[in-house]
């Protein structure tokens, strides 16, 4: 807008390179001047943290655990010419990386004992169904003729009660009551073998 200041350049991080020297240097002699450095890089620390993580928790956590390195690292610090809060930046990014991986390995070898888990149920009610199923075909074998040929026709050679009744050269009036009376009578042995 004519008449207005010029905008003046933000920056991040509003300390000199020289302000930052002095301040690394200081807290490189003397670990209780790291407070200093945390005050001052704090805000810009977790900034870029929380908008790489999923909840404010974990990016407090991570943001603690950046300072702790930080501090722990600070005698090995070396000066590239990069502003110290790239260096922060740095140290985040590779724990937000590592933590990451390690999620991703934690939710796999969750993933492989669920797995595990289901083939193993999988497994036993697999043999659990073959069981039933082989009982329910030696049910069936023991119906009447008719009824018998009526429910294999029906459900495991999936006719239609028109084909069925065609085949049979009887009604589908017919067919129905034959498939009515023969589910009956298989409910009624199953229900018996349940007792």
């Amino acid at each position: 807008m004519a008449g207005s200041e010029p905008e003046q350049e933000v920056r991040p991080d509003k300390t000199t390179e020289a302000e930052q020297r002095r301040l690394v240097e200081a807290a490189q002699r003397d670990p209780a001047r790291f407070a200093d450095l945390y005050e001052n890089y704090f805000e810009l620390v977790y900034a870029y943290v929380a908008r790489r993580v999923r909840s404010r928790h974990e990016a407090e956590d991570l943001t603690a655990e950046v300072f702790h390195k930080a501090l722990r690292s600070l005698p090995r610090f070396k000066w590239t010419g990069a502003p110290f809060v790239a260096w922060l930046f740095r140290i985040a990014s590779n724990m937000i990386t590592d933590r990451a991986k390690r999620a991703a390995r934690e939710q796999s070898v969750a993933l492989d004992e669920d797995l595990a888990n289901a083939r193993g149920a999988g497994q036993q009610s697999s043999v659990e169904e073959v069981e039933r199923q082989t009982h329910l075909f030696r049910l069936v074998d023991e119906l009447a003729e008719d009824q018998r040929r009526v429910v294999v026709m029906r459900f495991a050679e999936e006719k239609s009660m028109r084909e069925i009744a065609q085949t049979l050269g009887r009604s589908e009036g017919a067919v129905k009551q034959l498939q009515f009376r023969a589910l009956e009578n298989l409910r009624a042995r199953l229900a018996g073998d349940e007792l």
